[in-house]
C-alpha cells in the first residue's frame, strides 16, 4: 500500500494534483473514470452552492446558526467517495460534501439548520449518524459502531470526522486508544483547517502534524493534501481497505477553513486577510476545474451553467422546508433510547397530564 511510503514524521504529504490542475504524482492517482471525476466535481460544486446560500439565508434571519464548509469540499467529498454504501460515516458538524455523497437530501440538510430535528432523520438505508456538536464525542460513538461490526462479523468500515481542535479532547485519545487495542475497523478523518474557532494550529498541538499522533496509538497515520480531491480519494480508499482488513488508521487532511467557524464568528479578529488570500489560491474547486479544462472534460460555459442550475435546485430545496420548524414536544422523548428510562417516562407522563388538564380547562 502506498500509504506506507509516506512518513508523517518527515512531513511527507500525499499529493496527486497541484494547484494548477496538473497531475504531479500519477503513480498515486486513484483509478477513476471520467464519470467519477465529473460526479466528484458536481458534488463539490453542489456543496459550495448549499454553503453560500445557507450563509446568505442565515444573514437574512431565515436559518439558525450555520457552520461554513468553504474550502473543505475536496476533503469531504473525496473521503466520502471512498466508502461503500454499507459503510458508516460519523460526522461532526462540518462535513457537507460527505453528507451529500452518503445521500443526505438537501431538503433534510436545510431542515436541520432551520431548527427542525426531523432533518436528522435519514432512514435506515443511509448509514450516517446525525450531526454531533460536542467536540470529538462522535469519535467514541464511531468506535462503538466499529466494535459492534467486529462482534457481528460484518464487513463494515466506520469513518469518523473531526477537526484538528477535536484532537485536543480526551475523547480523541480514548477513541483512538480503544480502536487500536481492540483492532476496530475505523478510519479517523481529521480535517486540519488550521483554526478551531479562534485557536490556531500552533496553539492546538506541539506535534509535527496531526498524522503523527496515530503512531503513538499503534496505527498508521497519513498526511494528505486536503485540497486535492484525487489525493484525498486515493488515501481514503487505501485507509478504508486497511481498516476493513486490518484495523484503525488516521488521515490528516491538510486544508483551510476559508469562511467563519460559524455564522456567529468573526474570523477577521484572529487571522489576516493575507493568510486567507494565500489559501484562496489553493481553492480545491478551482484546482479541479483547471484539471477538467485541461483534460477537455468541461468548458467554462458548462461549469457556469452547472453552477447556476445547482444554485436554483438548492434554493428550491430550501423553499420546500421553509416555515416547517414546528416539532411536537413529545418528540423530545422519542429518539434517545429504544425504551424510555423511568425518569424520562415520568417526565413524559407529567407533560401528557399537563396537556390533558389544560384541555379540560378550556
Amino acid at each position: 500500500m502506498f500509504i506506507d511510503k509516506f512518513n508523517p514524521l518527515e512531513d511527507d504529504m500525499i499529493q496527486v494534483m497541484d494547484e494548477n490542475g496538473n497531475i504531479v504524482n500519477p503513480d498515486f492517482c486513484p483509478d477513476v473514470s471520467d464519470e467519477d471525476i465529473l460526479t466528484l466535481y458536481k458534488t463539490m460544486r453542489k456543496a459550495r452552492a448549499i454553503d453560500s446560500i445557507a450563509l446568505s439565508l442565515q444573514r437574512q434571519g431565515r436559518l439558525l446558526t450555520y457552520a461554513s464548509n468553504l474550502g473543505q469540499e475536496a476533503a469531504q467529498v473525496g473521503s466520502g467517495y471512498a466508502l461503500k454504501k454499507s459503510d458508516w460515516a460519523v460526522p461532526a458538524f462540518r462535513e457537507l460534501g460527505m453528507w451529500l455523497i452518503k445521500g443526505w437530501p438537501v431538503e433534510k440538510i436545510f431542515q436541520y439548520w432551520y431548527g427542525n430535528e426531523w432533518g436528522s432523520h435519514f432512514g435506515e438505508e443511509i448509514r450516517l449518524l446525525p450531526i454531533a456538536v460536542p467536540i470529538a464525542s462522535q469519535l467514541q460513538h464511531a468506535v462503538g459502531i466499529g466494535m459492534a461490526a467486529r462482534f457481528r462479523g460484518d464487513d463494515d468500515v466506520v469513518m469518523a470526522y473531526s477537526g484538528e481542535g477535536g484532537t485536543s479532547q480526551g475523547d480523541f485519545h480514548e477513541a483512538l486508544n480503544f480502536a487500536a487495542v481492540f483492532n476496530t475497523p475505523n478510519v479517523f478523518f481529521i480535517q486540519n483547517n488550521h483554526y478551531a474557532i479562534s485557536v490556531p494550529l500552533s496553539r492546538q498541538t506541539a506535534s509535527r502534524n496531526i498524522a503523527t499522533k496515530a503512531l503513538g496509538y499503534g496505527m498508521p497515520g497519513v498526511l494528505v493534501d486536503g485540497n486535492d480531491v484525487f489525493a484525498v480519494l486515493a488515501a481514503s480508499r487505501e485507509a478504508v481497505q486497511y481498516a476493513r482488513e486490518s484495523g484503525p488508521v488516521l488521515i490528516e487532511a491538510f486544508t483551510f477553513r476559508m469562511g467563519p467557524h460559524t455564522t456567529s464568528d468573526d474570523p477577521t479578529k484572529y487571522r489576516s486577510d493575507e493568510e486567507v488570500r494565500l489559501w484562496q489560491r489553493k481553492d480545491p474547486i478551482m484546482r479541479l476545474e483547471k484539471y477538467l479544462m485541461k483534460e477537455n472534460l468541461m468548458t467554462e460555459d458548462a461549469m457556469k451553467s452547472m453552477t447556476e442550475s445547482l444554485e436554483q435546485d438548492v434554493m428550491d430545496a430550501y423553499k420546500s422546508i421553509e416555515h416547517t420548524s414546528d416539532t411536537g414536544i413529545e418528540e423530545i422523548f422519542s429518539y434517545h433510547f429504544e425504551n424510555l428510562t423511568p425518569q424520562l417516562k415520568e417526565q413524559l407522563e407529567d407533560y401528557q397530564a399537563f396537556l390533558k388538564g389544560a384541555s379540560h380547562a378550556e
